[in-house]
This record gives C-alpha cells, sequence and structure tokens, in this order.
C-alpha cells in the first residue's frame, strides 16, 4: 500500500475493494441478527426478557472491543489476511451455535463469540485506510465508503431476512442456514485481503520495526512468548509517546458508541409493541433511513474532505439529539418516517466526518495498535449500552432508552464544540 494516495485511488486499491466487501458482508451478518432476527426470536420464540437480551447484546460488543486493539496489533505483525480469516471462523461458529442452541446462557456465549468474530474488522480498515491516506489524512472519502458498507450490510440484512421470513412463515432455521452461508462466503473474500501490511514510505519517528527487535539467539519453546511479551512491551511504549490528545476524546469516544447501544436491543421491540408496525413497514422503515444515510455517505465524505470535519459534527450532533428525543414521542407513522430520515441524515453527516476527525489524531507510528485502542474505547459504549437500555426498558418506560439517547448526543455536542477548538494536550502526554 502506498502512503499519500489521493481519495479516489483508495477506494480502487485491491486492499480497499476487498475489506469493502468483508465489511459488508459481516454486516449483513450482524444487521440480521442483532436487528431483526434475535430481539424477536429471543423474545417471542424463547421467551426471554429484554434484560437477557441487552446482556446478551452486550456480551457480543465486549468480544468486538476485547479484542480489537490486539486484533489492529496481530494485523501489523502477522497480516490482514490471517488475522481477518481466524476471526471470521469465530463468527461462522457463532451462526452454528446460535442454530443448536436454545438457554439463554448458549445464545449469550454465540454472541461474545461473535464479537470476537468481528472484532479485527474495522481495526484493519482504517489502519489500511490511514496509512495510504497519508500525512495530509484526506481520507473522508474512504470512511464514506466503508461507512456506506457497514451500513448498506445492516441495512440489507435485516430487510433481506425480514423478507424471507415472511416467505418461509418464520421459519428461523431456514434464516440461520442462510447466515452460515454468508458466513462461508465471507471467509472466502477474506482469503483474497494482503498477507502482511506493508506500507512504503518513512516510518514514524522511535518506530522500530518488528525485525530489528533483538530475541534469544538460540530459538527454544519460550522463543515465541519472549518474543511477544517483548513486541508488546514496545508497542505500549510507542504509544504512550506517541500519543497527545486532549482527555476529552476519551469519553467522546465512548458516547459516540452508547447512544447507538442504548439504541440497537429495543428499537425492533418498540416498532412492533408500541407503534404496532408490521415486518414488512418496518423493512420499508429501515429502508428509509438507512436508505438516505448510504446514499449520503459518499457526498458527505468528499465534502468532509473539503470543509474539514467540525461543521458536519456540530450540525450532525445537534440533529441527531433532537430527532431522537421526537421519536419517543411520536406514534403518527407518516411522522415517524420523517423523523427516521432525520436522523438518516444527521448519522451519514456524523459517521465520515468522525471518522475522518479521530484519524487526525492517530500518530504514524503503531497505527494498528492506536486505532484499535481508540476503537475499543468507542466501542465499550456498546457493551454497557445495551445493558442500561434493557433496563430502562424494564424499569422505566419503553420509550426512555430514545430520551436517553437524545440526551447523551446532546452531550456529544457539547464535547466535540470543545474538543474541535483543542483536540490536542497543552503539553505531550508522558
Amino acid at each position: 500500500m502506498q502512503t499519500n494516495t489521493k481519495p479516489a485511488k483508495i477506494l480502487r486499491s485491491p486492499f480497499f475493494i476487498a475489506m469493502w466487501l468483508t465489511l459488508f458482508l459481516v454486516e449483513i451478518i450482524k444487521g440480521a441478527l442483532l436487528v431483526a432476527i434475535l430481539p424477536v426470536y429471543m423474545d417471542n420464540i424463547l421467551g426471554l426478557s429484554a434484560g437477557v437480551i441487552g446482556v446478551a447484546f452486550a456480551l457480543q460488543y465486549l468480544g468486538d472491543n476485547l479484542f480489537r486493539a490486539p486484533s489492529g496489533w496481530a494485523a501489523e505483525r502477522i497480516g490482514f489476511r490471517a488475522t481477518m480469516v481466524t476471526a471470521l471462523i469465530c463468527t461462522l461458529v457463532a451462526v452454528i451455535m446460535i442454530i443448536f442452541f436454545k438457554s439463554a446462557f448458549g445464545l449469550a456465549m454465540a454472541c461474545l463469540i461473535l464479537g470476537i468474530g468481528t472484532s479485527p474488522l474495522w481495526p484493519c480498515a482504517m489502519t489500511g485506510v490511514t496509512a495510504m491516506s497519508g500525512p495530509q489524512n484526506k481520507n473522508g472519502t474512504a470512511m464514506g465508503a466503508l461507512e456506506m458498507a457497514a451500513l448498506g450490510g445492516t441495512g440489507l440484512g435485516p430487510v433481506g431476512m425480514n423478507w424471507l421470513l415472511e416467505r418461509t412463515h418464520h421459519d428461523y432455521r431456514t434464516i440461520f442456514l442462510v447466515l452460515m452461508g454468508v458466513a462461508i462466503l465471507v471467509i472466502l473474500v477474506a482469503l483474497i485481503l494482503p498477507g502482511r501490511v506493508v506500507v512504503e514510505g518513512v516510518h514514524a519517528e522511535g518506530e522500530t520495526k518488528p525485525t530489528d527487535m533483538k530475541y534469544p539467539a538460540k530459538p527454544n519453546l519460550l522463543t515465541p512468548l519472549i518474543r511477544l511479551k517483548k513486541s508488546v512491551q514496545g508497542t505500549l511504549q510507542r504509544v504512550r509517546s506517541t500519543l497527545n490528545v486532549n482527555p476529552l476524546v476519551y469519553p467522546a469516544l465512548f458516547m459516540q458508541s452508547f447512544v447507538i447501544g442504548l439504541l440497537s436491543p429495543v428499537i425492533t421491540l418498540y416498532t412492533r409493541t408500541d407503534l404496532h408496525i408490521s415486518p414488512n413497514l418496518y423493512s420499508l422503515l429501515l429502508i428509509a433511513g438507512g436508505g438516505i444515510t448510504v446514499i449520503a455517505l459518499l457526498p458527505v465524505g468528499k465534502m468532509v474532505d473539503r470543509f474539514g470535519t467540525a461543521p458536519f459534527l456540530n450540525i450532525g450532533f445537534l440533529m441527531a439529539a433532537a430527532s431522537l428525543f421526537a421519536f419517543s414521542s411520536i406514534t403518527t407513522i407518516p411522522v415517524v418516517f420523517g423523523v427516521v430520515m432525520l436522523v438518516g441524515v444527521s448519522y451519514a453527516m456524523i459517521l465520515p466526518a468522525w471518522n475522518a476527525f479521530v484519524a487526525t489524531l492517530i500518530p504514524q507510528g503503531e497505527r494498528g495498535a492506536i486505532w484499535g485502542f481508540f476503537l475499543t474505547l468507542q466501542g465499550s459504549g456498546m457493551v454497557v449500552g445495551p445493558i442500561v437500555s434493557g433496563l430502562l426498558w424494564d424499569h422505566i418506560s419503553h420509550p426512555a432508552p430514545f430520551i436517553g439517547s437524545a440526551v447523551v448526543m446532546a452531550g456529544l455536542a457539547v464535547v466535540h464544540y470543545v474538543l474541535s477548538r483543542k483536540p490536542y494536550r497543552t503539553a505531550p502526554a508522558k
């Protein structure tokens, strides 16, 4: 991969195309399971409570986040192909477990393994794109394209599976077999990813190549462990010496995904039980909200490259807060569609701009490890969010998770306003 690559060339690179397809197919599986299938399957078919569903979802996000930083570190050392294929085999195992396991514990473990299997996706994608974009970080277009793949898969999965449910008279085994086929397909796609990360150009100051590290001359059974220990210690030391960001970045990363975590376990239940929306109408709702997001992502990404991230994030966060609050109190179906489309527009502004903003904070040294660290923090909100969402749903009210998400989004607008003026520390981190 070449550094300082123009945005259009990044989109046409073999790495980006393979990573885009991998991301798209994995999100089809995740979107189908987490948005459309598991909430209804666990509630209506297995009779599990919203709290149990929230814990299962939290375990999925926990598995995803625990392994993001290690997978980003591994991708730089053993390559994208080996990292992704190994992880995606876990995704296939998780789908097989969901087919056969009926207990809350079994499904929770399946969700945990599903999270582990999807953990390298974003660290690998962000590391590669950031490396190719060069020091000027003109990667808003590429970030928009990646988010388009993610949202396209997240939308197509539930819509396709709802359609298939109607045609098969709610035969969930057929649905799970189809998803198992998609899991096998994505493993085959991941096999065409590059075997190793090769970034041409200068290394960050102080960055040490793994081959430059000195290990015991005589190999023995402990040599791999010694190498791993020294490599991890060197990575952590370089991360501490190169990462110099405003401490507000860390809660901002958490809040950005905490909002989604609040919504993910209950959005399908809310539309079915409170708004009385049929599966087909719910699919149209997903198309209305997700479709406008996907369509807008690429042009917004190009505008982010041209005008910067601040205006899109300031407007997007405030628009999302207002529309999520409105969603909690509106029951008229045409108005619901309008509000969902506003949410879609706001997320089209937030997603590429946020990733491009975070990319400006990533130093050249140890991109994979730092991206993994940032994405772990960002995804930690997805671990806590579903648990809080289930408690709000069961013990306060059904609209409570949506009101909570609106409040968090408004708080994120304030935090970003401060960060946009002072993204770095006044003195380097020690």
